[in-house]
């Protein structure tokens, strides 16, 4: 009896004591937990603060790569600016050397042709004549004194020369513009103007109506300036009227053409009132035929 007394006393101890054995080993396990998520926590505000650290690192990074961009952008402007400036300067010292170049062009050409009419300038030859007692007398015995060749005034230069006569073609005086370009050309033979004189000899006929001395003119600048860019304009000209001016300027059948184009001075308005003049003129013929 005893030893069953002392057996139950036994398992209920252990029944009391089985719960909080197992309450103790919970409990343990659950510091445990609570520990290890402090740690994570820990950790957790350690990549924060990292990833903080970092986003600083980079903001200012990107400051200082901003500042330099800025500062490369402006040297590059800058460079820029200055080498636009040099480009500028160029091109303006450029120009200025093409100029120069055409002024002592134009002065050297200016200096040979002044040689030219210099050497070709009589010499004076003829003596005073003798003066006798009376001094409006003179001994007919003194030689006569020669008459010199008319020619330009003494020392002109080209462009001056071209200039005068060149203001002459302009004002509609074609007989002083031909025998002004004619002495320019026999003065100056080798001006770079010389082939624009024989052009407007040609037009200054062309304008006075005389085609046939306008051809001529035409053709010797073909044949004397070959080279010449005023050529092509002579062609066009001598084709104007030797070809298809007067089947321009002609009717077909009862149909008539006006227009400067038709006329002996295209471009100008001169032309396309004398070309309504000749249509006028060929339709009171054709009337008076009938």
């Amino acid at each position: 009896m005893r030893n069953r007394s002392a057996v139950a006393a036994i398992v209920l101890a252990g029944s009391f004591l089985a719960p909080r054995a197992a309450d103790a080993d919970a409990n343990k396990e659950h510091q445990q937990i609570m520990a290890e998520l402090r740690m994570l926590q820990e950790q957790q505000s350690q990549l924060l603060r990292g990833i903080e650290g970092l986003n600083e690192q980079l903001r200012l990074i990107t400051t200082k790569i901003d500042d330099q961009t800025g500062t490369t952008r402006k040297a590059f402007a800058d460079q820029k600016l200055l080498i636009d400036g040099v480009a500028e300067t160029s091109r303006i010292l450029r120009e200025k050397a093409d100029d120069t170049n055409v002024r002592l062009s134009t002065m050297t050409q200016e200096m040979q042709s002044l040689r030219q009419t210099i050497s070709s300038m009589p010499a004076p030859t003829a003596a005073p004549p003798v003066m006798t007692g009376d001094p409006g007398v003179v001994d007919p015995a003194a030689p006569a004194t020669p008459t010199a060749p008319v020619g330009p005034p003494p020392n002109i230069s080209p462009t001056q020369m071209f200039d005068r006569v060149s203001a002459d073609y302009a004002a509609g005086q074609y007989d002083l513009a031909i025998e002004g370009f004619q002495a320019f050309i026999r003065t100056f033979p080798t001006s770079p103007q010389a082939d624009d004189a024989q052009l407007y000899i040609g037009n200054s006929y062309q304008y006075e109506g005389k085609f046939k001395e306008a051809l001529q003119a035409y053709q010797k600048l073909i044949t004397d300036y070959p080279q010449a860019d005023t050529v092509p304009n002579a062609w066009f000209k001598t084709g104007q009227l030797a070809d298809w001016g007067p089947a321009l300027a002609g009717p077909e059948g009862r149909i008539h053409f006006a227009g400067d184009h038709t006329s002996h001075r295209p471009g100008f308005m001169h032309g396309a009132v004398a070309s309504a003049k000749r249509v006028v003129a060929e339709i009171e013929e054709a009337q008076r035929d009938r």
